[in-house]
């Protein structure tokens, strides 16, 4: 009787052993799963079904984009079937192809040690031989200078929606009052192939890249938020931001995963963690998307008549076919004929006034872009503020006087930078409309997940001190 007492007593001790050792093993599993979800798992995102995450993406932005004339649901139809699919073919052609830029000259604000962590951080400069010959003649010029309406220091300031239908007059190198850039400046330019630079990650981090950002934010673009801010500074924040925000993206889109193996691909993690978890930054990024687009279409009728020469009338002949297809499709006019309204911008006695401070303020920002340390970030930099720095010129360019056509003039790199701009807003509202949700999803349901390591090792052990 004794004997089977004690047989049962080391059953059960062994037994209660077991668990404990079953235990151990669980909560090893449990702490190498919840490891591997903190890591940078890219497998984790590559095998969703994206169909368990539509109903999210109708919720999350839905209605009309702020301060547009479109809603999210519309702009991301038409961006698919529309607009990216011909972005796309016209920045490869050889006009849109080769930007035309100063790369290294002083940063006016402060020393700049240009170092870079990456040899993907350097551009690859065009030789002469490659670049359209038609490139390398003096640009035609449009109107004298004394044609030219000042609008600074009239007392109105009201926005008219038309741009003169006679259009395109001849490239012109008249200064845009919103860019520090001087295309007339040919000392140190240089012609790039934007195909072979692409935008994406350089490893170009740290204080010099922060410095940047803050400069642009706290000198030049007033913080949101503040209810101090009237309605053109608020726009001016949003379209920082949402350049921000698409520069961003490229980098998650085009990331480098393993710098031993030179493995690139999307950083899934870097999306969410820039972008996605702060919803104001996709709303400015569909916003400068639209502000962008309203410009190339007020000023269809010039990008219509321009001439896209290149010294192959065949190619060239292409060009201004997608263009005119991009400018006229019916289903944009039908769906978004009025991406954004500025007709309601610099009202009053004070509009003229306001609109010098803020030029002045998206100036510096343009300047900002000789201070970037990393030459690959520099180019796009430049393309990308010179870009907006026109779509501000085209809708905000008139003299004030309702429904007086005032004439346009554009530099030959102002329209390749505002295309430019535009297919990269088009690609990353792309992105982000297609992998967003999946990702959130995924990212959100980990952070708030109730189950961390240390709790489900306490719940296990409590478990097994009552057996």
């Amino acid at each position: 009787m004794v004997k089977l007492e004690a047989e049962t007593k080391n059953i059960s001790h062994n037994k209660r052993w077991n668990l404990i050792f079953g235990a151990l093993i669980v909560v090893l599993i449990a702490v190498a799963f919840a490891y591997a979800s903190n890591s940078l798992n890219l497998s984790l995102f590559r095998s969703i079904d994206k169909s368990c995450f539509c109903a999210k993406d109708k919720d999350k932005y839905s209605g009309v984009v702020e301060d547009c004339c479109c809603d999210y649901e519309t702009v991301n139809h038409l961006n698919e079937q529309v607009l990216h699919p011909s972005l796309q073919e016209l920045v490869k052609t050889s006009f849109f192809r080769y930007f035309k830029v100063k790369l290294w000259c002083d940063c006016p604000f402060w020393p700049e040690d240009g170092m870079c962590r990456l040899r993907d951080c350097s551009v690859c400069e065009c030789p002469e031989s490659e670049f359209p010959e038609s490139f390398k003649n003096p640009l035609r010029h449009g109107l004298s200078s004394d044609d030219l309406v000042c609008q600074e220091g009239k007392p109105q300031a009201a926005v008219d929606r038309t741009v003169d239908s006679k259009a395109f007059t001849g490239w012109t190198v008249t200064d845009n009052p919103w860019t520090s850039d001087d295309e007339t400046d040919n000392a140190d330019m240089t012609y790039v192939n934007l195909q072979l630079n692409p935008e994406r990650y350089t490893g170009y981090i740290g204080p010099s890249a922060r410095r940047i950002w803050d400069a642009v934010y706290s000198e030049n673009c007033p913080k949101y938020p503040s209810e101090e801010l009237c309605q053109e500074e608020k726009i001016l924040y949003k379209l920082i931001s949402g350049l921000h925000s698409s520069i961003s993206v490229h980098i998650a889109a085009d990331y480098l995963l393993d710098e031993a193996t030179n493995m690139w691909g999307e950083n899934l993690t870097l999306l969410y963690d820039r972008v996605l978890r702060y919803p104001d930054r996709v709303r400015n990024l569909y916003f400068t998307f639209l502000f962008v687009l309203r410009a190339v279409t007020k000023a269809a009728d010039y990008l219509e008549q321009a001439e896209y020469e290149t010294g192959n009338p065949t190619e060239d002949l292409k060009t201004q076919s997608i263009m005119k297809q991009l400018l006229y499709n019916p289903k944009l006019q039908a769906a978004c004929p009025l991406p954004f309204d500025e007709a309601k911008l610099w009202k009053g006695q004070s509009g003229p006034e306001l609109k010098q401070r803020i030029q002045g303020q998206f100036r510096n920002i343009s300047a900002l872009m000789d201070c970037v340390g990393c030459e690959k970030c520099r180019l796009w930099g430049k393309l990308q503020v010179l870009g907006l720095g026109t779509a501000l010129n085209i809708l905000f360019s008139v003299n004030g006087q309702e429904h007086l056509g005032q004439t346009l003039q554009l530099q030959r790199n102002e329209v390749i930078a505002l295309m430019n701009l535009l297919n990269r807003l088009s690609e990353s509202v792309t992105f982000v409309h297609e992998k967003g949700p999946s990702v959130e999803t995924i990212m959100e349901g980990h952070i708030s997940s109730p189950t961390a390591p240390s709790s489900l090792l306490r719940r296990i052990l409590a478990s097994i001190v009552k057996t």
